[in-house]
Order: structure tokens, then C-alpha cells, then sequence
């Protein structure tokens, strides 16, 4: 029988228990996605084992020969460098197989992209290796300890930074004569680190883990035994020295009345083309612009002194890179680093970045991984239409010294490294998804540990061909005698 519609408006469907109706799924504010619960992800990254079990990060093939020519990937990395300085950067990277691999982002990149991962994504240092850690001042002027390197920094997987930390501490230790088994467990014990402390922060509340940071009593207070603690004291007293107004009067002198950089060839110098100044100036205005409104008012208080071009680091030598020296009114000094922001080394296998300009996507991570930044953090594209990030020079930055240590410091330090990447991996990634998929045990600490052996090799060999390819005349390398 056939309903009337007057007889279909008073059959309403039967009323539900307020128990038994479906709730409709909560959604992040900003961008309509569903929310999980902290079990719910922890169940799905345990599910994720079954596709891809953790024992298989062990694994590095080396590739065929013919597939991959070292030389070749890094002298396309070279491509737009300043063509004077590239033989700085093979110099630098001769020293050692650490250096080697600190100069060679781009190439481990390539490396790392065929390298098994969950595909769970987290804002990425890119080129984190444990001379990318290290002291530097907050903006209330306390020390902590935190990454400090962010030219690479792209959404990418979380397993790329994490491999890449625990080979740096295995190629260091190998460096420092340590044996294999004791370079194995300082990578281990970094990703130990890491994953015991992104656990711990899947726990806590978005934000209890953005002003969670490593600060300097903390570090100090966690001293094992004096040794360590005078050693930490002095660290951080070096440290609260590594500002402009210690600086400054080391690399400038008086020259007709005003206050000029001094030229330190080949890694300091001043720029001949006449258009330079304004071309700076132009710049100063499009960084002004990226600043906070409350610190383009302090900025406007200082005025640009001199400029100069200064080589810095090795995978970055070859980039545009300036100092400018400001002063204000009264003469209170200021310097600021130019940094030329190219392409990320992860973009061609994580994708674009979502920032056109390279330099706010610098800042942009930056700002995301760090406890805490630069208030003087900026971007601008003004120079010959080239992307910078600008920052203050030094800044009581400070990497600490790894050169000699031994097994126990170094394992020390491990821990640190492991737990300050957890925090930047919590602060943009879903936490409890990766920890449910590391889990309790150690089962992916150990894979890694071997990863990072078996790599440390393959580094091995590729810093042996770029040392065979200098002695060919292939690429020239220049060795600087200060160094």
C-alpha cells in the first residue's frame, strides 16, 4: 500500500538513545581533519610494521656501479655556486670522511629516497647531522640546546632525518678511532633517544611540547660527574661570549672615521660591483617586511655600516652569503648574516616546497622545529633575485666539540641529539603514530645501528672518490692553511 504524503510526514523515524548516536568526528580547526585519539594512532603505526616490519631499515644495497657517480651528484649540487669558492668547499670536505659527509646532503638525499619508510611525514631538518646541534641564545637571552641548521628543512619523512643522525655519530666515532662496535652503539643510543622521547611527547598536550626545551641548567644540572660538569660550565660561558659585540671588533677596524669589515681572503671579503650597496639596501627592505611588526620597530634603529662577503661552513660554501654590519644611534653594534636559501636537497624526491620563496621556507621550519628562534629571523628576495634568510651572526651559537671525544661522550651526546629531534619531529608530525610504529622495544634502534654502519662504509668509498677525482684533476680542491 502506498503511503499518502500526509501519512509520510507523521511517520517520523524512531527516536535514538542519546548512548547509541553516532557522534560526528571530531576536526582539527584549521584544516577539517578528523582528530584520533593517542590509542587510535598508536594502533595504526603498530599496523604499519606489518607492511613494512622495522628489521628492514637495516638494510643499505650498495648501488651498481654505473648507477650512481658520487662526483657527478655533487658537481651538479655545485651548479650556481660562485664557481671561485666550489674549490673551497672540496677542500673542505677532504679533510676527513665526517667532513665529507657534512658537505654531502645532496648526495645521501639521493640515497636515503631509496631507503624503506612508513611514509609518515614531519617537518625535516635535511641535513641533520650532529654538527647541526648546538648552543645558541633564545630571544630572553638564556642558552639552550637545539638544532641549528635549517638550509634543507622540508616536509619529508621522519625515517631521512633520523638515519641521517645515527650514520653522522657512527662516521664521528669511526673518526675519532673509536671501534665499529662502539660507533654502533652511539647511533643506536641516539635513536633509543629519539624514540623513547617521542613517546613521551605523544603523551603530553600540543602545547606542553612547543615549550618544552634543553636548556643550559638542564644540561648542566644532568652532569654525570664533575668532569663533565666543568666541561658543560665552560661550554656555556664560551658560548655567552659568541655575540656581536665580542665579534665585531675582531673582523672590522677604523678606516676614515668609520667603523669597516676587515677582508680576510679567501672567507671574508668586500664586493666590487658598484650597484652592490643598493642592491643590499633593496634587500634590507624586503627583509624588513618578513619581520614582526613589534621588531621592525627595534630594527629601524640600527643602520647598515658595511657589508662583506664571508664564506661559511662546507656543504653551504659556494652560496651567496653576507655579513652586514649595523650600528645604532649610540653605536651599540649589530651584525646580521645574509644567507643564500637555495632549493631544499630533499625537494626533487619529497616534493615543493608550499613556500615560493626559499628563504621564508628556511624561516618557516625553522621557527617550526626550533624551541625557540632568532627574534631577528627573517627572508627577503631582493638580491639579483636570489632567495636569503637573515639571522644574527652567531648569537652565543655554539656547536659542540666532537673531535676527540670519547665513547662515553659521544654516546652522551647521542642521547641529547635523539631527544632534541623527537621534540622537532612532535612539533609538526603525528607523534603516536610513530611511536606506536617503533614501540617499546629496540628492534628499530638495531636495525638502525646496523644502517648506519653499512652507510658509514658506502661514505667511506665516496669520500675515496672524491680524494681519487682531485688527484685526476677532475674537481680542484682548495686546503685552507687556518684550518
Amino acid at each position: 500500500m502506498k503511503a499518502t504524503k500526509k501519512s509520510r510526514q507523521r511517520a517520523a523515524p524512531p527516536r535514538r538513545s542519546p548512548r547509541k548516536a553516532p557522534r560526528a568526528p571530531q576536526r582539527h580547526a584549521a584544516e577539517g581533519q578528523a582528530f584520533r585519539s593517542r590509542e587510535e594512532c598508536l594502533l595504526a603505526g603498530k599496523a604499519l610494521r606489518e607492511a613494512l616490519p622495522r628489521h628492514l631499515h637495516a638494510g643499505w644495497k650498495p648501488p651498481s656501479k654505473g648507477q650512481r657517480d658520487p662526483i657527478a651528484i655533487l658537481e651538479a649540487s655545485n651548479q650556481d655556486r660562485v664557481p671561485d669558492l666550489v674549490p673551497i668547499r672540496y677542500g673542505r670536505m677532504l679533510r676527513s670522511p665526517f667532513t665529507f659527509l657534512r658537505g654531502s646532503a645532496g648526495l645521501m638525499a639521493s640515497d636515503l629516497a631509496r631507503t624503506p619508510s612508513t611514509g609518515l611525514r614531519v617537518q625535516a631538518c635535511g641535513d641533520c647531522h650532529l654538527m647541526n646541534f648546538g648552543l645558541f641564545a633564545t630571544p630572553e637571552r638564556n642558552l639552550i640546546f637545539d638544532i641549528n641548521d635549517f638550509d634543507e628543512t622540508l616536509p619529508a619523512p621522519w625515517e631521512w632525518d633520523v638515519k641521517r643522525l645515527a650514520v653522522s655519530f657512527a662516521v664521528a666515532a669511526r673518526d675519532n678511532g673509536h671501534t665499529d662496535a662502539q660507533a654502533r652503539a652511539a647511533a643506536i643510543g641516539c635513536v633509543r633517544s629519539y624514540r623513547e622521547h617521542l613517546r613521551d611527547y605523544s603523551k603530553r598536550s600540543p602545547l606542553d611540547v612547543w615549550y618544552d626545551r634543553l636548556d643550559e641548567k638542564a644540561l648542566i644540572e644532568a652532569a654525570p660527574d664533575a668532569e663533565a660538569l666543568e666541561r658543560r660550565k665552560s661550554y656555556a660561558a664560551k658560548a655567552r661570549t659568541r655575540v656581536a659585540e665580542y665579534l665585531f671588533p675582531k673582523i672590522s677596524e677604523e678606516v676614515g672615521g668609520r667603523r669597516r669589515l676587515v677582508d680576510q681572503l679567501p672567507t671574508l671579503f668586500h664586493v666590487q660591483e658598484e650597484d652592490a650597496i643598493e642592491l643590499v639596501r633593496l634587500a634590507l627592505v624586503e627583509y624588513r617586511r618578513s619581520l614582526p611588526d613589534p621588531v621592525r620597530v627595534m630594527f629601524d634603529r640600527y643602520r647598515l655600516e658595511d657589508f662583506a662577503v664571508k664564506v661559511v661552513g662546507i656543504g653551504s660554501v659556494g652560496t651567496r652569503c653576507f655579513v652586514g654590519l649595523f650600528f645604532s644611534p649610540e653605536n651599540h653594534p649589530l651584525l646580521l648574516q645574509f644567507k643564500e636559501a637555495r632549493h631544499s636537497v630533499l625537494e626533487p624526491f619529497a616534493g615543493k616546497s608550499s613556500y615560493d620563496n626559499q628563504g621564508q621556507r628556511v624561516v618557516c621550519g625553522q621557527r617550526l622545529m626550533q624551541s625557540s628562534s632568532d627574534i631577528l629571523l627573517g627572508w627577503t628576495r631582493s638580491i639579483r633575485g636570489r632567495d636569503f634568510f637573515i639571522r644574527q651572526l652567531r648569537d652565543m651559537k655554539l656547536s659542540l666539540p666532537v673531535e676527540g671525544a670519547s665513547p662515553v661522550q659521544l654516546k652522551r651526546y647521542a642521547d641529547y641529539c635523539g631527544w632534541t629531534l623527537a621534540r622537532a619531529h612532535a612539533k609538526s608530525g603525528d607523534a603516536a603514530t610513530i611511536s606506536g610504529y617503533l614501540g617499546r622495544t629496540d628492534n628499530f634502534d638495531q636495525a638502525i645501528g646496523r644502517f648506519a654502519l653499512a652507510y658509514a662504509d658506502q661514505n667511506e668509498r665516496d669520500y675515496s672518490a672524491l680524494v681519487a677525482a682531485v688527484k685526476a684533476g677532475r674537481v680542484e680542491a682548495l686546503i685552507e692553511e687556518n684550518l
